[in-house]
């Protein structure tokens, strides 16, 4: 198959970006890594009038550190964060749910933005924004918004971004160094979707969680946050923990769903489990708790 007809533009700003977006009055689709976007053009799902390439933007480009966070540009490839030494000292479970993310071909065209932007349910980095209380900048001709990642989504693939706007930065607060960090998923194959997942961070104040941060994906439709679960988690000596019991709190908030690949109830007993060892594994807690 090939693609509809449509107009291709690469802005050099992104004040040209915006302007572009506005005029084309919801005609318009934005291009950064491509990976899901060029399958759906050529399938014709997606028949957009104009294509706006916003990889030579430089300022949407990289990793910076500011006062209490990380700022990454929407185009920097995911093979960049896995690269990255500020987020391996900084954010190194969001280094270890990239690497989870496709394969090592598509990590190197693949962006975060265009990873976070799509809403994915069943994806990575969406997963980790929400869990990591990350804020996702979104900018038109009618100025910039910061959005919460955890009010971003609202269904499969449907987020509060509006057609003209483009996402510029997608920020991470600063986590205390030595925080402990939460990744596991279930996948059919290497690169696949996430049948289960689950993705976070602890911080340990005085010997007990004085932060939580827990988000699931592939569990519902859209990321999950475990609010419930981190309530449970917060002031609590690892030793105390009843890693059964919060994971089954944990998995209570979620709305799986069957589909071809696994049944709801299937990845309710996998989510419980793997809730459960993984908090037992990061908190060095005993079988029993």
């Amino acid at each position: 198959m090939k693609p509809a007809p449509f107009d291709y533009v690469a802005p050099g700003t992104i004040d040209e970006a915006c302007t572009v977006l506005a005029q084309a009055g919801g005609g318009a689709t934005v291009l950064a890594g491509g990976q899901t976007l060029m399958p759906l053009l050529n399938l014709r799902m997606s028949q957009p009038f104009i294509v706006v390439d916003i990889t030579r933007i430089a300022e949407l480009q990289g990793i910076r550190r500011a006062d209490g966070c990380t700022r990454i540009g929407p185009v920097t490839r995911q093979c960049e964060l896995i690269a990255s030494e500020v987020l391996a000292r900084d954010l190194p479970v969001l280094v270890q749910a990239v690497r989870h993310v496709g394969h090592h071909q598509t990590r190197n065209r693949g962006t975060v933005g265009g990873s976070i932007a799509l809403g994915e349910p069943a994806a990575e980095l969406p997963a980790a924004a929400v869990a990591l209380g990350a804020t996702i900048e979104a900018r038109s001709t009618r100025g910039t918004r910061r959005i919460p990642a955890g009010e971003f989504y609202l269904g499969p693939y449907m987020t509060t971004l509006e057609a003209d706007e483009l996402v510029t930065g997608i920020t991470f607060p600063d986590w205390p160094p030595g925080h402990v960090t939460l990744f596991r998923e279930l996948a059919q194959r290497p690169g696949d979707f996430a049948l289960v997942g689950m993705v976070g961070a602890l911080a340990l104040e005085g010997g007990r969680i004085a932060r939580a941060g827990i988000a699931w994906f592939g569990m519902g439709p859209t990321p999950i946050r475990a609010q419930a679960a981190e309530q449970m988690l917060l002031g609590q000596l690892p030793a105390a923990i009843d890693a059964r019991g919060v994971a089954e709190r944990a998995v209570a908030d979620t709305a799986p769903f069957d589909d071809l690949r696994a049944s709801a109830d299937y990845r309710r007993t996998v989510g419980k489990r793997i809730f459960a060892g993984t908090l037992r594994e990061a908190l060095h807690i005993g079988e029993a708790a």
